[in-house]
């Protein structure tokens, strides 16, 4: 702890785990203790052992594991998948486990036949064995099953976390909720024990879990506020996802690119920024996937390298429709000008989908990325968290100046707008509009360029043309009202006439 200007300073240790120091303004507060509090299955018990592990791994900070609810060798068993090699670590005096779990066919005890000092003393030579700058307490609810005298394991307890304080260890409790947003803990122990409380949330929304971690409270020190979402990766762990921190920070580049089809670069004023972000929104069968394919295209013939993550078609698929319209998907990955991915939305979380998503770019280096189609993956979330994956991958695209390209699926064949534009339009850069429009007993197609910020960009509605070469943009529709809306209506020469003198002069009712 330092003092400046005469204030006290509470220094903090990073915990290494990715995304959890950011929200904690640098990590927990050193020396002190912290209470993680979840329901079951929210994550406690690896974000405790994680706490472990990256102190090993990242800052030579040897760990102490008091175990009162399972068995060492259970939980070496269940962390194995993380690649922390607890057994090694062990040999190596870098970690050590206290158990203090139950036997088997245990009884309840009256709190006054444990000796709880006996337990302290282990738990500091344990400490002192190996030089222990960490020490996890895993689930301290296990010891009010054990034993009857619950104001007395409260203070048991409450000596136990001074002696670590006195000890200069950074100290975690795990504790079980009951509810995701009822007590903090179960038995009521945070004010007996804890200087700071972190929560980790396991919601059920609409048949979908979310899992989020807030810190409720750091004492004597600042973090940020609010639940951020949090995803368990396989060999890795806990990685938190601090999307609503995001900082509007991103540059803004003035040179354009092609959009693979010379007609909208003109709708466009010449073609996209290259750190725009384009939303295609169209009902299926307009065009959505082709101009994703022009896209690429677009893409090679500049020299750059495109991501293309697809979730409703094969690469079969893809491959089959691009080299009908002459853009041979296999020789531009041969060139590694190209990199395909297809899988299911319901494959993964769509943190877990951001997370891969970022991967990819960081191994790849795109100048352009395409997803085809967010509306697939919408359909996994809640609206909350797929807006924060929309801004995660859009901020991330930004920052490294790649242009992006992201169709949606609207719910009518003739108009309307989609779910997924309703909820990111305000995210997004550009804004491509492709609808049905039914004339004369035939329908056509139509695109219009509905938004498009920082630039000046047509406004008509034009005739769109689907044939073996690709999209053709042909003429405005004229003498046509109401195709945004899907409800197209012929206008006769005449009316549309004095409209457009109507419009044209100040005689405007």
């Amino acid at each position: 702890m330092g003092q400046t200007n005469g204030r006290m300073i509470v220094e903090k240790v990073a915990t290494g785990i990715p995304g959890f120091d950011f929200v904690a303004d640098g990590g927990l507060p050193r020396g002190r203790t912290v209470l993680v509090a979840g329901s079951a299955g929210s994550g406690k018990t690896i974000f405790a052992n994680q706490f472990l592990a990256e102190g090993i791994r990242g800052g030579g900070e040897n760990g102490v594991f008091v175990t009162f609810e399972e068995r060492p060798e259970d939980i070496r068993h269940n962390l194995q998948s993380f690649g922390w090699d607890i057994t090694r670590w062990e040999a190596e005096r870098c970690w050590v486990f206290v158990d203090a779990s139950p036997e088997p066919a245990h009884e309840v005890f009256v709190v006054g036949d444990y000796d709880f000092g006996a337990l302290l003393a282990r738990i500091e030579h344990a400490i002192e064995t190996v030089g222990a700058k960490r020490v996890v307490l895993d689930s301290i609810g296990a010891i009010f099953g054990q034993f009857t005298d619950g104001r007395r394991v409260r203070h048991e307890l409450f000596r136990i976390a001074s002696a670590m304080r006195e000890l200069g260890v950074t100290a975690m409790l795990t504790a079980e909720r009951t509810e995701e947003y009822g007590n903090i803990a179960r038995h009521g122990i945070e004010e007996f024990v804890a200087d700071s409380v972190i929560i980790l949330r396991n919601v059920l929304e609409n048949e979908k879990r979310r899992r989020t971690i807030e810190i409720l409270k750091f004492r004597g020190t600042t973090h940020r506020k609010g639940e951020y979402p949090f995803t368990v990766m396989p060999a890795e762990g806990i990685i938190v996802i601090p999307l609503s921190a995001i900082k509007l920070r991103q540059r803004s580049s003035e040179v354009r690119v092609s959009s693979g089809n010379a007609e909208l670069d003109k709708m466009c004023g010449g073609g996209v920024f290259r750190d725009s972000i384009i939303l295609v929104s169209g009902a299926t069968g307009t065009g959505k996937t082709l101009l994703v394919t022009h896209f690429v295209e677009g893409a090679a013939a500049a020299g750059e390298r495109c991501l293309l993550l697809a979730y409703e078609e094969s690469r079969e698929q893809l491959g089959r429709n691009a080299i009908g319209w002459g853009t041979d998907f296999d020789r531009l990955e041969r060139e590694k000008q190209l990199k395909v991915l297809c899988e299911y939305p319901e494959s993964a979380s769509l943190e877990d989908h951001l997370i891969g998503i970022k991967r990819q770019i960081e191994q790849f280096k795109p100048n352009r990325i395409a997803i085809d189609s967010l509306s697939a993956l919408e359909g996994i979330s809640t609206v909350r968290g797929f807006r924060e994956f929309v801004l995660g991958v859009t901020s991330f695209c930004k920052q490294q100046e790649i242009t992006g390209l992201f169709t949606a699926t609207t719910p009518t064949l003739t108009g309307g707008t989609s779910v997924t534009e309703a909820h990111i339009s305000s995210i997004t850069d550009t804004i491509v509009l492709l609808r049905y429009v039914e004339l004369f007993g035939e329908m056509r197609r139509g695109l219009t360029v509905l938004k498009m910020r920082g630039s000046t960009h047509e406004k008509a509605i034009r005739e769109l043309v689907i044939d073996g070469q690709g999209m053709h943009i042909g003429e405005p529709f004229r003498n046509v009202a109401g195709i945004l809306a899907g409800h197209p209506t012929q206008i006769e020469v005449g009316e549309m006439e004095r409209l457009e003198e109507l419009f044209s002069s100040d005689r405007i009712p």
